[in-house]
């Protein structure tokens, strides 16, 4: 029975999916990627994190219930929304903000068209083009939730000390292979974390003294972020770069970091060890070519990860709310 409702649900997935095409706006709304672009290459020049912002946001959104914009809807009087679980309280601002530009943006142009889960897809294929990424192919077509809850998402997304063997198990369990997470996690080359997702690693490590630090990473590596952390209880918006060496551009410095113990978080520093995902890091670290090559793949497959098409979304009127506002 329950392989018979799986074999459903995979169907039902397939068909979703299948839906989707390269060519979907070209007669409803033919300038939709040159309107996308001019608004989030203005937002990225005026606000640098903003590509890292939105490959999360894309990230957090598919992840929970798939790619459906269910993470841009605000919370009301009804219903606690996704963006507002624990786990999703630090997605930056600028990146909920380059999103609703472009929508905004779209609206005037094509009323009623685009989806805000399509413009977070291209967006985000844009953004990490712009910051040095692969360019790839998006098929369009989705349509946005009906429904967005804080409730789902805890058990959907990993934490940053999470082990191995559950971030395997949750992916594998959406139908992502070990490749594509070591692959997915090379978006970890960009962007930012706050100090109390990797406090652990640096201070009292395993119930040792205030400066015990994690025995992987690299010692002065360790110590710098101590200083650098040295009052994030008091501020917990003190934050750190995933890649010190180069962190607005997106390229495989991150996987030749790890190799030295450069890892930011727990889960980064993890995938160099452990024997089932060791080689890849060791590919990617050596092969930039080859973790393009393996990110776009994973990318374009999580892209159509649980869409909602026909009369199974809306096109909303704007990101943030339902169409019916109670949702």
């Amino acid at each position: 029975m329950l392989f018979f409702l799986f074999l459903l649900l995979l169907s039902a997935a397939s068909s979703a999916s299948a839906k989707l095409s390269l060519d979907y706006y070209n007669a409803s709304c033919p300038r939709v990627h040159q309107i996308i672009s001019d608004i989030i290459t203005t937002k990225q020049i005026n606000s640098p994190t903003t590509g890292a912002g939105v490959l999360r946001l894309f990230f957090h959104d598919c992840f929970v219930s798939g790619c459906d914009a269910s993470v841009l809807i605000s919370t009301n009087n009804f219903n606690v929304a996704e963006r507002d679980a624990d786990i999703n309280h630090s997605l930056p601002g600028d990146a909920f903000d380059a999103i609703v530009r472009a929508k905004a943006s779209l609206e005037l142009q094509c009323p009623g068209i685009v989806s805000c889960a399509d413009i977070l897809a291209i967006a985000t294929r844009d953004l990490v083009s712009m910051l040095g990424g692969p360019f790839y192919p998006i098929r369009l077509g989705r349509k946005d939730s009906f429904t967005s809850s804080a409730a789902y998402v805890e058990s959907n997304l990993a934490r940053a000390n999470a082990s191995i063997d559950k971030i395997i198990d949750l992916f594998a369990a959406k139908g992502f292979t070990v490749r594509d997470f070591v692959a997915l996690s090379g978006a970890h080359t960009v962007g930012f974390s706050h100090c109390s997702e990797y406090a652990d690693r640096i201070f009292h490590f395993n119930n040792g003294g205030p400066f015990a630090y994690d025995p992987t990473m690299n010692p002065r590596f360790a110590q710098a972020l101590q200083k650098a952390c040295a009052n994030y209880l008091k501020d917990p918006t003190i934050a750190t770069f995933n890649d010190i060496m180069t962190p607005g551009k997106f390229d495989n410095l991150y996987y030749q970091n790890l190799l030295k113990g450069l890892g930011l978080l727990a889960t980064d520093q993890k995938i160099a060890a452990d024997p089932r995902t060791a080689p890849l890091v060791k590919l990617y670290a050596e092969n930039q070519s080859a973790f393009f090559e393996d990110f776009v793949h994973s990318m374009q497959k999580l892209s159509i990860y649980g869409v909602k098409t026909g009369r199974n979304g809306e096109v909303r009127r704007r990101c943030d709310a339902f169409n019916n506002l109670s949702g």
